[in-house]
């Protein structure tokens, strides 16, 4: 170790701190990252109101991104100090049954690989500094500002959802939850030629949405959001439906919207996880899939910062506000608000 380094750790409920932590230094086939921006998602805003119990303190930051600072012993000459980097945090073995199979995203060793910060549990982005391996860097352009090379993460995590979708040209696609989640996986099925439903109970969020490409929007708190994209199919129902709010009982409502065929995607994790009746026969004589999509693989992270480098997708948006790390607290404060997009934490 050399030095001292600055943290964000959230600890206690409600209350989170800039504390002085050892500055790691990187061993051999390892890089040194000078983070610049981290953007505060869904799960630093669980644990931060206690949501979610995890060991405190804890240091999150999963949507991270700066430049090479340091470089150790045995890593690669493609690699250079001050190149520009986002990062996946996620973590995989490369030996598992899993990541054999390129599903590195279901790594049997997420969540059980060493700390990146010795002094406390968590992701670790919320770090001036953070060690990676070369193989969790990817590129961003030069000219790329930072708080937009912060949506790396979500947006592969959302290119692992719409590739499930198995999207087609044409497609009726709809689109459950305006969130920043819910707006990124419109931009994307824009993007490959589909007709877009958006269901969302806030009307700026719904306006939004209709302003970045929504073919119809539906207030699914004044409307039969089911009945509604029954007939916006000819009494079909969608041939994707993409789940991303945190509410089990909208999810059972998301499986009435798919026609036959149709891909059902849970997207979003759900708070509370709470079981939902689906009739066997149903999925047994619709053909539907129903399934899940979990964290981003690392074809995903590569896509998406090509998507972001290459202007094809601009989260300008979702961008809420942008704090200094010394005022993290006012910055996890604004993010938990259930109104507010992205926040990002600037280093």
């Amino acid at each position: 170790m050399t030095g001292t380094m600055k943290v964000g750790a959230i600890i206690s409920p409600g209350k989170v701190k800039v504390v002085q932590v050892n500055k790691p230094k990187p061993g051999v086939g390892e890089v040194l990252v000078k983070v610049k921006a981290c953007a505060l998602c869904t799960w630093e805003q669980r644990v931060f109101s206690g949501a979610k119990q995890v060991p405190l303190p804890y240091l999150g930051g999963h949507e991270v991104v700066g430049e090479i600072a340091e470089l150790g012993n045995g890593v690669h000459s493609r690699w250079k100090v001050g190149n520009k980097v986002a990062i996946r945090t996620l973590a995989h073995c490369g030996e598992c049954y899993y990541c054999q199979q390129g599903e590195d995203n279901l790594c049997e060793q997420i969540g059980k690989l060493p700390r990146p910060v010795l002094e406390m549990d968590g992701i670790g982005g919320l770090s001036e500094y953070l060690i990676a391996r070369p193989s969790q860097l990817f590129r961003l352009s030069p000219e790329l500002d930072f708080t937009i090379g912060a949506f790396s993460e979500p947006l592969a995590c959302v290119i692992h959802s719409i590739e499930k979708a198995h999207l087609k040209i044409g497609n009726d696609v709809v689109i459950v939850g305006a969130g920043i989640m819910g707006l990124l996986h419109l931009l994307l099925a824009k993007k490959l030629a589909t007709r877009v439903i958006v269901c969302e109970v806030n009307a700026k969020r719904r306006q939004l949405a209709k302003e970045l490409g929504a073919d119809f929007v539906i207030n699914s708190a004044e409307e039969n959001a089911v009945e509604v994209v029954k007939s916006l199919t000819d009494g079909r129902g969608a041939d994707a439906v993409i789940h991303t709010t945190a509410i089990a009982e909208v999810a059972a409502e998301a499986i009435e919207m798919a026609g036959k065929m149709g891909r059902v995607i849970m997207y979003g994790s759900f708070y509370p996880d709470k079981p939902i009746s689906v009739s066997p026969n149903y999925i047994h004589n619709s053909q539907i899939v129903i399934t899940g999509a979990v964290s981003p693989s690392t074809e995903d992270f590569l896509k998406a910062t090509r998507l972001l480098n290459y202007g094809i997708i601009n989260p300008a948006p979702f961008i809420q506000a942008v704090f200094p790390l010394a005022d993290i607290q006012e910055a996890f404060q604004l993010a938990s608000k259930p109104d507010t997009f992205r926040v990002i934490v600037s280093f």
